[in-house]
């Protein structure tokens, strides 16, 4: 039996069905005498809707915690955003899947209790994930300075495309005319990118691919390039602004900001199950290759 492990668990706020669980959560964990932290959005929730009782567990801020495993329980939405907190810490995620979809969430309630005898016992598998660093002008950008998904540059208005001026390693790649254009990680390629008609990536695949959103021409389409390649963006707009998405999470840049994108220098770690694969997550969730004509 390993030694004593501390939790850090992080939650969906907005839907209640996402958290009915978290009492034979918490109390597994307790059964294991295990250290437990709650973020502090997450905690308010769940005391305010009277799921746990106030001051039953530790309570942390923001990025404020060190712990063994996070726990991100809700859909990938809610692991995506535990990635940001944790960064470069490099502690490994538990992505507990209490919605529909769940790519990287791929642990359901029932398996919990047998998923933690596992961390406890040392028989589990770590995946790590390539991250996507982002800068405006050489800073950060509010709502996070990494993605695990996608980094997307878009149109903020209804009215009319933007022009994306892209570079990788300081060389002329094209002018996207479009309402927008996703950089994704192999981890991102079965998100917004493949919405959009990108190629599922194989992780572990050290690529990154642009794809246009809804580009206002036939012959472009959605490249693959290396992930050790700087990328940088400039946008001509007629509303002289546009949006930039870091996993979801948009905030407005000026049209004279330069957008530079490369790989970040860590990556982030989730917990897999032993045993499983990757292709066959790709078949049951994505119905991958089903043939549904009888």
């Amino acid at each position: 039996m390993a030694h004593n492990l501390n939790f850090a668990l992080f939650g969906n706020i907005y839907q209640a069905k996402k958290s009915a669980n978290i009492q034979q959560i918490l109390n597994c964990l307790k059964e294991h005498d295990a250290g437990i932290w709650i973020e502090k959005l997450f905690y308010d929730y769940l005391v305010s809707t009277e799921k746990i009782v106030a001051g039953s567990v530790n309570v942390f801020d923001g990025n404020d915690f060190n712990v063994d495993f996070v726990i991100s329980m809700g859909g990938d939405g809610t692991l995506l955003r535990a990635a940001t907190h944790v960064g470069s810490k490099q502690i490994p995620i538990l992505g507990v899947n209490m919605g529909r979809l769940g790519f990287l969430a791929g642990i359901v309630p029932d398996e919990f209790e047998s998923v933690i005898d596992s961390l406890y016992n040392n028989e589990y598998a770590l995946e790590s994930h390539s991250v996507i660093k982002i800068e405006a002008d050489g800073k950060p950008v509010s709502v996070g300075d990494c993605a695990l998904n996608d980094v997307a540059v878009l149109k903020r208005d209804t009215a009319s495309m933007i022009s994306i001026n892209v570079n990788i390693n300081g060389e002329y790649l094209t002018t996207y005319q479009a309402d927008g254009l996703i950089i994704s990680t192999p981890t991102g390629s079965t998100a917004y990118s493949l919405s959009n008609g990108g190629p599922i990536m194989v992780p572990r695949t050290n690529i990154f691919c642009l794809t246009p959103v809804a580009a206002h021409s036939l012959n472009v389409r959605p490249i693959v390039i290396p992930d050790s390649s700087e990328i940088s963006l400039t946008v001509e707009s007629r509303s002289h602004n546009f949006l930039v998405a870091v996993d979801g999470q948009s905030t407005t840049c000026a049209e004279t900001t330069r957008i530079n994108v490369s790989k970040a220098p860590y990556e982030v770690r989730i917990v897999k199950k032993a045993g499983q694969s990757y292709f066959s997550t790709l078949r049951q969730k994505m119905m991958w290759g089903a043939d549904n004509r009888k």
